[in-house]
């Protein structure tokens, strides 16, 4: 009983959890793909920011960059529509 215990309050745990995880995900919105601006663009801005921009691909609705940026790796997160820094992660 006492494992059946655990194991319920581990699972209903774990499912409050999903909407917080759900809603950080959607953090760039749902604009249509006719709005966001082209790779080219959105490196340009990227360089503006000071990122030296290496690869980028679309992840979780975001153009996701991999750059260099004041000497460090680092992997960030832009709006499709406006460019605006989502989440960072860097190599420390």
């Amino acid at each position: 009983m006492k494992n059946l215990i655990i194991t319920a309050a581990s699972i209903l745990t774990f499912a409050a959890a999903m909407p917080a995880y759900a809603s950080d995900d959607a953090h760039c919105g749902t604009a249509d793909r006719s709005s966001w601006m082209s790779e080219e663009a959105l490196k340009m801005k990227a360089t503006e920011m000071g990122y030296d921009v290496k690869k980028v691909k679309v992840e979780e609705g975001c153009f996701e960059i991999y750059a260099i940026k004041d000497g460090k790796r680092v992997e960030a997160y832009l709006h499709p529509v406006t460019a605006e820094i989502i989440r960072v992660k860097s190599d420390d």
